[in-house]
Protein backbone atom coordinates (compact mmCIF):
# COMPACT_ATOMS: atom_id res chain seq x y z
CA UNK A 1 0.00 0.00 0.00
CA UNK A 2 1.50 3.38 -0.79
CA UNK A 3 2.47 5.98 2.00
CA UNK A 4 0.47 8.95 0.73
CA UNK A 5 -1.93 9.51 -1.67
CA UNK A 6 -1.83 12.72 -4.11
CA UNK A 7 -5.13 14.05 -4.91
CA UNK A 8 -5.47 16.07 -7.99
CA UNK A 9 -8.70 17.20 -9.48
CA UNK A 10 -8.42 18.46 -13.16
CA UNK A 11 -10.61 20.30 -15.17
CA UNK A 12 -9.28 22.03 -18.69
CA UNK A 13 -5.96 22.56 -17.28
CA UNK A 14 -3.82 21.40 -20.09
CA UNK A 15 -1.69 24.31 -20.18
CA UNK A 16 -0.43 24.05 -16.87
CA UNK A 17 -1.11 20.08 -16.57
CA UNK A 18 2.46 18.61 -17.56
CA UNK A 19 4.13 20.49 -15.05
CA UNK A 20 1.60 19.80 -12.27
CA UNK A 21 2.11 16.17 -12.90
CA UNK A 22 5.90 15.92 -13.56
CA UNK A 23 6.41 18.17 -10.14
CA UNK A 24 4.52 15.49 -8.15
CA UNK A 25 6.65 12.19 -10.14
CA UNK A 26 9.72 13.36 -10.01
CA UNK A 27 9.71 14.47 -6.40
CA UNK A 28 12.23 13.06 -3.79
CA UNK A 29 9.48 10.85 -2.27
CA UNK A 30 8.83 7.78 -3.65
CA UNK A 31 6.10 6.01 -2.18
CA UNK A 32 2.95 7.26 -3.07
CA UNK A 33 -0.27 6.85 -5.69
CA UNK A 34 -1.19 9.98 -7.64
CA UNK A 35 -5.67 10.28 -8.07
CA UNK A 36 -5.88 12.19 -11.00
CA UNK A 37 -9.83 12.92 -10.99
CA UNK A 38 -10.77 14.52 -14.43
CA UNK A 39 -13.84 16.52 -13.79
CA UNK A 40 -15.48 16.57 -17.59
CA UNK A 41 -12.58 18.21 -19.58
CA UNK A 42 -13.05 19.63 -23.09
CA UNK A 43 -9.78 20.51 -23.61
CA UNK A 44 -6.98 18.12 -23.79
CA UNK A 45 -6.10 16.92 -19.82
CA UNK A 46 -7.69 14.00 -19.99
CA UNK A 47 -5.35 12.60 -22.19
CA UNK A 48 -2.77 14.05 -20.75
CA UNK A 49 -3.58 12.19 -17.36
CA UNK A 50 -4.17 9.07 -19.94
CA UNK A 51 -0.53 9.14 -20.82
CA UNK A 52 0.57 9.47 -17.64
CA UNK A 53 -1.13 6.56 -16.61
CA UNK A 54 0.21 4.23 -18.82
CA UNK A 55 4.12 5.54 -18.46
CA UNK A 56 3.64 5.51 -14.01
CA UNK A 57 1.86 2.56 -12.56
CA UNK A 58 1.28 5.21 -9.34
CA UNK A 59 -1.04 7.28 -11.31
CA UNK A 60 -4.47 6.70 -11.27
CA UNK A 61 -7.01 8.51 -13.66
CA UNK A 62 -11.35 8.91 -13.58
CA UNK A 63 -12.95 10.07 -15.70
CA UNK A 64 -16.20 11.31 -14.57
CA UNK A 65 -18.73 14.17 -15.80
CA UNK A 66 -18.30 17.96 -14.31
CA UNK A 67 -19.54 17.75 -10.85
CA UNK A 68 -16.93 20.34 -9.69
CA UNK A 69 -14.17 20.25 -7.53
CA UNK A 70 -15.31 18.95 -4.22
CA UNK A 71 -16.95 16.37 -5.52
CA UNK A 72 -13.75 15.32 -7.76
CA UNK A 73 -12.00 14.86 -4.18
CA UNK A 74 -14.21 13.37 -2.77
CA UNK A 75 -14.09 10.73 -5.55
CA UNK A 76 -10.50 10.45 -4.46
CA UNK A 77 -10.67 10.07 -1.38
CA UNK A 78 -13.02 6.92 -1.80
CA UNK A 79 -10.33 5.49 -3.84
CA UNK A 80 -7.45 6.26 -1.39
CA UNK A 81 -5.08 3.77 0.07
CA UNK A 82 -2.83 5.92 1.64
CA UNK A 83 -1.58 6.34 5.30
CA UNK A 84 -1.98 10.33 4.27
CA UNK A 85 -3.62 12.43 1.89
CA UNK A 86 -1.72 15.13 0.03
CA UNK A 87 -3.75 17.63 -2.12
CA UNK A 88 -2.58 19.53 -5.46
CA UNK A 89 -4.56 21.73 -7.61
CA UNK A 90 -3.80 21.41 -11.06
CA UNK A 91 -2.19 25.09 -12.40
CA UNK A 92 0.19 25.00 -9.86
CA UNK A 93 3.18 22.60 -8.43
CA UNK A 94 4.99 20.92 -5.60
CA UNK A 95 9.07 21.31 -4.73
CA UNK A 96 11.47 18.62 -4.69
CA UNK A 97 11.08 18.01 -1.06
CA UNK A 98 7.02 18.68 -0.66
CA UNK A 99 5.93 15.14 0.07
CA UNK A 100 8.90 14.01 1.84
CA UNK A 101 9.23 16.73 4.62
CA UNK A 102 5.50 16.57 5.64
CA UNK A 103 5.52 12.40 6.06
CA UNK A 104 8.80 12.93 7.69
CA UNK A 105 7.03 15.82 10.42
CA UNK A 106 4.01 13.55 10.83
CA UNK A 107 5.62 10.83 11.86
CA UNK A 108 8.73 12.58 14.11
CA UNK A 109 5.78 14.33 15.66
CA UNK A 110 3.05 12.21 15.73
CA UNK A 111 0.66 14.62 14.84
CA UNK A 112 -2.53 14.75 13.09
CA UNK A 113 -1.69 17.16 10.42
CA UNK A 114 1.05 18.93 9.14
CA UNK A 115 1.02 23.04 7.38
CA UNK A 116 3.62 24.32 5.80
CA UNK A 117 4.56 27.82 4.14
CA UNK A 118 4.25 27.99 0.29
CA UNK A 119 5.76 30.17 -2.53
CA UNK A 120 3.08 32.62 -4.25
CA UNK A 121 3.76 32.66 -8.25
CA UNK A 122 3.24 35.67 -10.05
CA UNK A 123 4.61 35.68 -13.49
CA UNK A 124 8.51 34.78 -13.42
CA UNK A 125 8.57 36.16 -9.56
CA UNK A 126 7.75 34.35 -6.17
CA UNK A 127 7.05 35.41 -2.37
CA UNK A 128 7.37 33.17 0.51
CA UNK A 129 4.25 32.68 2.54
CA UNK A 130 3.67 31.34 6.37
CA UNK A 131 2.15 32.33 9.39
CA UNK A 132 3.58 30.21 12.19
CA UNK A 133 6.76 30.40 13.32
CA UNK A 134 7.32 28.11 15.28
CA UNK A 135 9.28 24.56 14.79
CA UNK A 136 7.03 23.22 17.87
CA UNK A 137 4.27 21.13 17.50
CA UNK A 138 1.32 23.09 18.25
CA UNK A 139 -1.99 21.61 20.36
CA UNK A 140 -5.34 22.21 18.89
CA UNK A 141 -6.14 25.67 21.02
CA UNK A 142 -2.49 26.70 20.35
CA UNK A 143 -3.45 25.97 16.35
CA UNK A 144 -6.65 28.06 16.95
CA UNK A 145 -5.15 30.86 18.30
CA UNK A 146 -2.70 31.23 15.55
CA UNK A 147 -5.69 31.10 12.96
CA UNK A 148 -7.83 33.75 14.77
CA UNK A 149 -4.98 36.07 14.60
CA UNK A 150 -5.31 35.43 10.59
CA UNK A 151 -8.89 33.84 9.79
CA UNK A 152 -9.14 34.37 6.01
CA UNK A 153 -5.42 33.68 5.28
CA UNK A 154 -5.08 31.26 2.46
CA UNK A 155 -2.15 29.81 5.20
CA UNK A 156 -4.96 28.41 7.11
CA UNK A 157 -8.03 28.03 4.09
CA UNK A 158 -6.37 26.13 1.50
CA UNK A 159 -5.71 22.49 1.63
CA UNK A 160 -2.41 22.23 -1.00
CA UNK A 161 0.01 22.99 1.92
CA UNK A 162 -0.99 20.56 4.33
CA UNK A 163 -0.83 16.76 4.44
CA UNK A 164 -3.98 14.45 6.06
CA UNK A 165 -4.35 11.32 8.31
CA UNK A 166 -6.53 8.96 5.74
CA UNK A 167 -8.04 6.82 8.96
CA UNK A 168 -8.98 10.28 10.60
CA UNK A 169 -11.38 11.44 7.19
CA UNK A 170 -12.61 7.72 7.30
CA UNK A 171 -13.22 7.27 10.97
CA UNK A 172 -15.59 10.82 10.86
CA UNK A 173 -16.69 10.36 7.46
CA UNK A 174 -14.92 13.69 6.33
CA UNK A 175 -15.97 15.00 2.97
CA UNK A 176 -15.62 18.20 0.83
CA UNK A 177 -18.75 20.25 1.04
CA UNK A 178 -20.83 19.77 -2.66
CA UNK A 179 -23.34 23.06 -1.43
CA UNK A 180 -20.58 25.73 -1.28
CA UNK A 181 -18.58 26.92 -4.12
CA UNK A 182 -16.22 29.24 -1.48
CA UNK A 183 -14.07 28.66 1.29
CA UNK A 184 -14.79 24.94 0.63
CA UNK A 185 -11.10 24.00 1.54
CA UNK A 186 -11.84 25.95 4.74
CA UNK A 187 -14.85 24.23 5.90
CA UNK A 188 -12.94 21.22 5.89
CA UNK A 189 -10.36 21.95 7.52
CA UNK A 190 -12.18 23.28 10.31
CA UNK A 191 -14.46 19.73 10.06
CA UNK A 192 -10.88 18.01 10.26
CA UNK A 193 -9.10 20.02 12.71
CA UNK A 194 -11.74 19.43 15.32
CA UNK A 195 -10.60 15.62 15.78
CA UNK A 196 -7.25 16.67 16.09
CA UNK A 197 -5.24 17.09 18.84
CA UNK A 198 -1.76 18.20 17.51
CA UNK A 199 -0.72 19.97 14.25
CA UNK A 200 3.21 20.29 13.37
CA UNK A 201 3.48 23.67 11.69
CA UNK A 202 6.49 23.64 9.04
CA UNK A 203 8.83 27.00 7.66
CA UNK A 204 10.01 24.89 4.91
CA UNK A 205 7.87 26.15 1.28
CA UNK A 206 6.47 23.07 -0.02
CA UNK A 207 3.75 24.24 -3.02
CA UNK A 208 3.88 26.87 -5.89
CA UNK A 209 0.47 28.30 -5.62
CA UNK A 210 -0.51 30.35 -9.03
CA UNK A 211 -2.40 33.00 -8.99
CA UNK A 212 -5.12 32.46 -11.51
CA UNK A 213 -6.90 35.30 -13.03
CA UNK A 214 -10.65 35.49 -12.48
CA UNK A 215 -10.83 33.60 -9.14
CA UNK A 216 -12.96 34.41 -5.93
CA UNK A 217 -11.07 36.25 -4.23
CA UNK A 218 -10.62 38.38 -7.65
CA UNK A 219 -13.88 39.91 -6.73
CA UNK A 220 -15.80 37.98 -9.47
CA UNK A 221 -18.90 37.35 -7.17
CA UNK A 222 -21.87 39.75 -6.47
CA UNK A 223 -21.75 41.69 -3.17
CA UNK A 224 -24.84 39.86 -2.22
CA UNK A 225 -23.63 36.71 -3.27
CA UNK A 226 -20.24 36.85 -1.34
CA UNK A 227 -22.08 37.99 1.85
CA UNK A 228 -24.21 35.00 1.87
CA UNK A 229 -21.41 32.59 1.76
CA UNK A 230 -19.02 34.25 3.94
CA UNK A 231 -22.32 34.26 6.42
CA UNK A 232 -22.63 30.22 6.07
CA UNK A 233 -18.59 29.85 6.39
CA UNK A 234 -18.98 31.84 9.32
CA UNK A 235 -21.38 29.69 11.09
CA UNK A 236 -18.45 27.04 10.40
CA UNK A 237 -15.98 29.38 11.94
CA UNK A 238 -17.85 30.17 15.48
CA UNK A 239 -18.74 26.20 16.01
CA UNK A 240 -15.31 25.52 15.30
CA UNK A 241 -14.44 27.42 18.20
CA UNK A 242 -17.16 26.45 20.32
CA UNK A 243 -16.16 23.21 20.47
CA UNK A 244 -12.14 23.88 20.39
CA UNK A 245 -12.35 26.81 23.40
CA UNK A 246 -14.17 26.42 26.88
CA UNK A 247 -16.93 28.44 27.50
CA UNK A 248 -15.21 31.28 29.23
CA UNK A 249 -12.44 31.51 26.67
CA UNK A 250 -14.48 31.11 23.63
CA UNK A 251 -16.74 34.47 25.24
CA UNK A 252 -13.09 36.66 25.25
CA UNK A 253 -12.62 35.83 22.23
CA UNK A 254 -15.43 35.86 20.29
CA UNK A 255 -15.36 39.64 19.06
CA UNK A 256 -11.75 38.44 17.77
CA UNK A 257 -13.54 35.27 16.33
CA UNK A 258 -16.40 37.99 14.83
CA UNK A 259 -13.70 39.61 12.79
CA UNK A 260 -13.79 36.61 10.14
CA UNK A 261 -16.37 38.42 8.70
CA UNK A 262 -14.90 41.40 7.82
CA UNK A 263 -11.72 39.45 6.94
CA UNK A 264 -10.78 39.67 3.30
CA UNK A 265 -9.17 36.76 1.94
CA UNK A 266 -5.62 36.85 1.59
CA UNK A 267 -3.07 34.75 -0.47
CA UNK A 268 -0.18 37.51 -0.15
CA UNK A 269 1.25 39.57 -3.06
CA UNK A 270 4.68 39.39 -4.48
CA UNK A 271 6.14 42.67 -5.60
CA UNK A 272 9.21 43.30 -7.76
CA UNK A 273 10.93 44.91 -5.08
CA UNK A 274 9.45 44.09 -1.72
CA UNK A 275 12.12 42.10 0.48
CA UNK A 276 11.38 38.79 0.52
CA UNK A 277 10.45 38.65 -3.84
CA UNK A 278 12.66 36.50 -5.53
CA UNK A 279 13.27 35.32 -9.69
CA UNK A 280 11.47 32.08 -9.84
CA UNK A 281 14.36 29.26 -9.61
CA UNK A 282 16.87 31.19 -7.36
CA UNK A 283 14.75 29.82 -4.32
CA UNK A 284 16.92 26.42 -4.71
CA UNK A 285 20.15 25.09 -4.71
CA UNK A 286 21.52 26.17 -8.65
CA UNK A 287 23.74 23.80 -10.95
CA UNK A 288 25.28 25.12 -13.96
CA UNK A 289 28.16 22.88 -14.21
CA UNK A 290 26.60 20.08 -16.92
CA UNK A 291 30.13 18.31 -16.65
CA UNK A 292 32.15 16.93 -19.64
CA UNK A 293 30.35 13.88 -20.19
CA UNK A 294 32.87 11.80 -18.25
CA UNK A 295 31.90 10.30 -14.64
CA UNK A 296 35.14 11.58 -13.07
CA UNK A 297 35.76 11.84 -9.23
CA UNK A 298 36.02 15.29 -9.79
CA UNK A 299 32.52 15.82 -10.93
CA UNK A 300 30.98 13.33 -8.47
CA UNK A 301 32.02 15.95 -5.74
CA UNK A 302 30.62 18.59 -7.61
CA UNK A 303 27.27 16.92 -7.93
CA UNK A 304 27.74 15.17 -4.43
CA UNK A 305 28.39 18.67 -2.96
CA UNK A 306 25.19 20.16 -4.89
CA UNK A 307 23.00 17.12 -4.33
CA UNK A 308 23.89 17.84 -0.14
CA UNK A 309 22.90 21.33 -0.32
CA UNK A 310 19.46 20.88 -1.98
CA UNK A 311 19.08 17.87 1.04
CA UNK A 312 20.49 20.72 3.69
CA UNK A 313 18.19 23.17 2.27
CA UNK A 314 14.76 22.33 3.47
CA UNK A 315 15.97 22.15 6.81
CA UNK A 316 17.75 25.28 6.67
CA UNK A 317 14.58 26.88 6.06
CA UNK A 318 12.71 25.24 8.36
CA UNK A 319 14.57 26.35 11.31
CA UNK A 320 15.36 30.29 9.60
CA UNK A 321 19.10 29.91 8.97
CA UNK A 322 20.67 30.60 5.62
CA UNK A 323 22.37 27.36 4.25
CA UNK A 324 26.16 28.45 4.91
CA UNK A 325 24.74 28.27 8.54
CA UNK A 326 23.60 24.87 8.24
CA UNK A 327 27.00 23.92 6.80
CA UNK A 328 28.67 25.13 9.70
CA UNK A 329 26.67 23.44 12.08
CA UNK A 330 27.52 19.98 10.18
CA UNK A 331 31.17 20.90 10.17
CA UNK A 332 30.88 21.42 13.95
CA UNK A 333 28.39 18.36 14.34
CA UNK A 334 31.12 16.18 12.47
CA UNK A 335 33.79 17.30 14.42
CA UNK A 336 31.84 16.37 17.94
CA UNK A 337 33.85 18.77 20.40
CA UNK A 338 35.24 22.36 20.40
CA UNK A 339 36.06 23.44 16.74
CA UNK A 340 37.96 26.35 16.05
CA UNK A 341 37.05 29.32 13.36
CA UNK A 342 39.69 28.23 11.34
CA UNK A 343 39.09 24.57 10.82
CA UNK A 344 35.69 25.38 10.48
CA UNK A 345 36.38 27.84 7.46
CA UNK A 346 38.81 24.69 5.83
CA UNK A 347 36.04 21.99 6.47
CA UNK A 348 33.41 24.36 4.50
CA UNK A 349 35.45 26.20 2.22
CA UNK A 350 33.80 29.43 3.26
CA UNK A 351 36.26 32.91 4.32
CA UNK A 352 37.03 33.24 8.38
CA UNK A 353 34.85 36.21 8.05
CA UNK A 354 31.68 34.51 7.02
CA UNK A 355 32.01 31.65 9.37
CA UNK A 356 32.45 33.92 12.05
CA UNK A 357 28.97 36.01 11.16
CA UNK A 358 27.38 32.04 10.94
CA UNK A 359 28.70 31.43 14.40
CA UNK A 360 27.28 34.35 15.53
CA UNK A 361 23.58 33.40 14.09
CA UNK A 362 23.82 29.97 15.84
CA UNK A 363 24.80 31.32 19.40
CA UNK A 364 22.38 33.78 19.13
CA UNK A 365 19.90 31.00 18.28
CA UNK A 366 21.25 28.96 21.02
CA UNK A 367 22.25 25.89 18.80
CA UNK A 368 25.81 27.15 19.03
CA UNK A 369 28.32 27.56 22.69
CA UNK A 370 31.08 29.59 22.48
CA UNK A 371 34.24 28.32 23.19
CA UNK A 372 38.57 28.23 22.75
CA UNK A 373 41.21 26.29 21.18
CA UNK A 374 44.83 26.37 20.25
CA UNK A 375 43.80 28.71 16.92
CA UNK A 376 41.77 31.32 18.75
CA UNK A 377 37.89 31.69 18.71
CA UNK A 378 36.02 28.35 18.92
CA UNK A 379 32.91 27.08 19.24
CA UNK A 380 30.46 23.84 20.02
CA UNK A 381 27.29 22.26 19.66
CA UNK A 382 24.77 23.36 22.32
CA UNK A 383 23.09 19.40 22.65
CA UNK A 384 20.66 20.94 25.19
CA UNK A 385 19.21 22.95 22.59
CA UNK A 386 19.80 21.35 19.23
CA UNK A 387 18.71 17.93 19.22
CA UNK A 388 15.73 19.04 16.41
CA UNK A 389 17.91 20.45 13.98
CA UNK A 390 21.12 17.52 15.01
CA UNK A 391 17.60 15.03 14.22
CA UNK A 392 17.06 16.77 10.99
CA UNK A 393 20.49 17.00 9.43
CA UNK A 394 21.05 13.32 10.24
CA UNK A 395 17.85 12.59 8.54
CA UNK A 396 19.01 15.08 5.65
CA UNK A 397 22.73 12.98 5.14
CA UNK A 398 20.58 10.16 5.15
CA UNK A 399 18.48 10.65 2.16
CA UNK A 400 21.83 12.16 0.49
CA UNK A 401 23.02 8.47 1.21
CA UNK A 402 19.54 6.95 -0.07
CA UNK A 403 20.09 8.70 -3.54
CA UNK A 404 23.87 7.76 -3.71
CA UNK A 405 23.13 3.95 -3.37
CA UNK A 406 20.05 4.23 -5.96
CA UNK A 407 19.67 1.11 -7.51
CA UNK A 408 21.94 -1.07 -5.39
CA UNK A 409 21.91 -4.58 -4.13
CA UNK A 410 22.47 -4.60 0.00
CA UNK A 411 25.89 -6.53 -0.84
CA UNK A 412 27.02 -3.55 -3.74
CA UNK A 413 25.85 -1.19 -0.52
CA UNK A 414 27.98 -2.73 2.20
CA UNK A 415 30.64 -2.58 -0.49
CA UNK A 416 30.30 1.17 -1.55
CA UNK A 417 30.17 1.90 1.37
CA UNK A 418 33.61 -0.31 2.78
CA UNK A 419 35.16 1.52 -0.01
CA UNK A 420 34.29 4.89 0.60
CA UNK A 421 36.05 4.52 3.89
CA UNK A 422 39.04 3.33 2.65
CA UNK A 423 39.13 6.33 0.08
CA UNK A 424 38.42 8.39 3.31
CA UNK A 425 41.11 6.81 4.85
CA UNK A 426 43.64 7.05 1.89
CA UNK A 427 43.06 10.71 1.30
CA UNK A 428 43.72 11.29 4.96
CA UNK A 429 46.64 9.54 5.41
CA UNK A 430 47.76 11.37 2.54
CA UNK A 431 46.95 14.38 3.96
CA UNK A 432 49.08 13.47 7.02
CA UNK A 433 51.96 12.56 5.06
CA UNK A 434 52.36 16.32 3.62
CA UNK A 435 51.70 18.38 6.99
Amino acid sequence: MPQVSIIVPVYNAETNLNRCLTSILNQEFRDFELLCIDDGSTDLSGSILDDYAARDSRVRVVHKENTGVSDSRNTALDMAKGTYVQFVDADDWIAASSTKVMVRAMEQRQCDMVIADFYRVIGRKIAKKGNIFTTRTLSLQEYAECMMDSPADFYYGVLWNKMYRLDLIRRHRLHMERRISWCEDFIFNLDYLVFSKTIAALQVPVYYYVKTEGSLVEGNLKLADTVKMKTTVYQYYDRFFRNVLDEEEYRRTRPQIAAFLLAAASDGTVLPFAPGTQDLGTENVPVYFSGSGSDSILSMSYYLQKVLDRQLLPVAQNYGLDLKDVRVLLALKEKNHVTSQKEIADFTGYSQMTVLACLEHLIARHYVRRGTSRDGAAARINYDNSAAILQDLDAALQDLASLCLQGFSATEEQQVVADSARICRNLKDELKKQG
